[in-house]
């Protein structure tokens, strides 16, 4: 008999059963539908969720050091993937020095620089904010919720709006004009930002308990949305491009980077469930955002979209690692 008072059990029913529901929604409905979802959620749901889950929230600790543990890994993350580049790009150098490799008809450029863009953004940001927290909010509950959300606000929303902007226009191009103040005014337009400065000021104010209970439920609603929205979202992904370059981007992302990151932690005397909190941010598999960079910038987006949909599946298998290995 199944037990549902496993937390890992129950994850696994919502993640999947939110999804799915999201999934045939997708499949029947006009694609613009989950597009109006995403921005419901992006300029009121989340921040509602944020506001609910900051005032139970437990503050105590280093929490300043989620946001530099995720600017680290996004940054180690680059950094490996810009390794394998080197080595993807060598060989096909080599192959164009030969002609009888040149000739041969195996011999493809798999490393042009727009699919050079994508596979650093996928191999760098996560996707923290739809699918992490309500993984780390399933697991761990809302009373440690502030890590993962510092994790998500200040590491991988402020990175992806830099570093991520900056590399996408290096190895694409675009029509639009990105100024250097244009990553800096997205920050600041974020309405989860504002939305965390109110949770903290509101931490103070009491509430009568109705009105917690219905904050707080319209919160836990606003995480299924994000997970149904998910859904939809895959239900566009229908590409299986350039699997060798996919399973290496995945292997960086979602392995060697929090089992790295995750010793890291606790030989710094980070342990229990604020370590477990940010290997699972760090474990979680490609962004969204990345295929939108990569239609902006005309990058490779069919290596990003199969990135995210194989990271998707493969975490319903790395998460009883990290828990293994992390657990507290």
């Amino acid at each position: 008999m199944l037990n549902l008072a496993n937390p890992l059990l129950k994850l696994y029913l919502n993640l999947i059963g939110w999804v799915a529901i999201g999934f045939i929604l997708g499949r029947l409905l006009p694609r613009s539908y989950s597009t109006y979802l995403a921005k419901f959620l992006f300029f009121f749901g989340t921040p509602l969720s944020i506001v609910a889950f900051i005032r139970s929230a437990n503050l105590s600790g280093n929490i300043l050091i989620a946001p530099l543990t995720a600017w680290a890994a996004i940054i180690a993350g680059g950094g490996l993937a810009g390794i394998l580049i080197n080595f993807g790009v060598g060989e096909e150098r080599f192959k164009t020095l030969n002609p009888i490799a040149q000739n041969s008809p195996k011999h493809t450029t798999v490393w042009s620089l727009p699919a050079q863009g994508s596979f650093l953004l996928a191999a760098m940001f996560g996707n923290t904010g739809f699918l992490g927290i309500p993984v780390s909010l399933s697991l761990l509950g809302p009373e440690h919720f502030a890590w993962a959300l510092f994790y998500d606000l200040l590491g991988t929303g402020m990175a992806i709006n830099i570093l991520g902007i900056a590399i996408a226009s290096v190895c694409g191009k675009s029509s639009l004009h990105w100024g250097w103040l244009a990553p800096l005014r997205a920050i600041f337009q974020n309405p989860a930002l504002w939305a965390l400065c109110l949770g903290f000021v509101s931490r103070s104010l009491p509430l009568s308990a109705q009105i917690e209970e219905l904050l707080t439920t319209g919160a836990w609603a606003v995480i299924s949305l994000s997970l149904i929205t998910i859904g939809m979202q895959l239900s566009n992904l229908n590409s299986l491009h350039n699997l060798k370059q996919v399973l290496s981007c995945l292997v960086i992302k979602m392995l060697l980077i929090p089992l790295v990151f995750g010793a890291g932690l606790t030989f710094v005397g980070i342990v229990g469930v604020p370590r477990l909190s940010l290997v699972l941010q760090m474990a979680m598999p490609p962004a969204f955002g990345t295929t939108l960079l990569a239609e902006v910038f005309n990058l490779d987006r069919e290596l990003a979209v199969t990135a995210i949909g194989m990271g998707c599946v493969s975490l319903l298998f790395t998460i009883p690692i990290w828990m293994r290995l992390f657990g507290f």
